[in-house]
């Protein structure tokens, strides 16, 4: 049997798939379903309102399918001769487990080894939200990010490291509340350098101020 991995695939198939736009359908009737399916009364004075507050809310926490990195760098991508690790550490973020469309929350921490180019400071954050905002895997969000940085500023390397409480985990199944899942990407020099991968996950996983 042949062991041979299937390639990765182009960057630009990760972080711009081809996916279908948003669809501006309203669906608060069918939560409305949802409610009665559980057993509630969805005509009850509590509940009266809570399809459309659902709905609301749905579409602002997957805002990310509406956005896109070129937006959200726009042109603060900087000529600079810095040749050193740029990190932007402990990056909140916000997403939706796409298996039980329960969120998991944690943080990012993003570095990169510049090439000529250096991207504005909070655009890395902004990257992490386009990805952040969608129904995702751990997993997956870590690679887009990585992939991101790589696509916008051709560097020698990214490192993304994500540390995340999954409320699949938390409230449900196994229902462990103080588990975290760590993941990470190494892209470049990042990957092909001991040295260099060394002191991104001592900085990624160094601790923090105060604690």
């Amino acid at each position: 049997m042949s062991t041979t991995k299937a390639p990765r695939p182009e960057r630009t198939a990760i972080t711009h798939p081809e996916a279908p736009a948003p669809h501006p359908e309203p669906f608060a009737e069918k939560v409305r379903e949802i409610l009665a399916a559980l057993g509630e009364d969805p005509r009850r004075e509590g509940l009266l309102k809570t399809p459309e507050r659902v709905e609301s809310s749905l579409r602002w926490l997957t805002q990310g399918y509406r956005m896109s990195v070129a937006d959200a760098v726009g042109d603060a991508v900087f000529e600079e001769k810095h040749q050193s690790m740029i990190m932007v550490r402990d990056i909140e973020l916000y997403s939706m487990c796409e298996h039980h469309l329960l969120p998991f929350f944690g943080r990012a921490h993003v570095a990169y080894v510049p090439d000529g180019k250096i991207l504005g400071l909070s655009k890395v954050a902004r990257i992490v939200d386009v990805f952040a905002r969608r129904l995702q895997v751990q997993e997956r969000l870590t690679d887009q990010v990585a992939d991101a940085v790589m696509d916008v500023l051709s560097p020698t390397g990214v490192g993304v490291v994500i540390e995340a409480a999954h409320f699949c985990m938390m409230m449900r199944g196994v229902e462990k509340q103080n588990s975290r899942t760590v993941t990470s990407a190494l892209r470049g020099i990042f990957r092909d350098d001991s040295k260099t991968r060394v002191e991104f996950l001592r900085l990624a996983h160094g601790g923090r101020s105060g604690e």
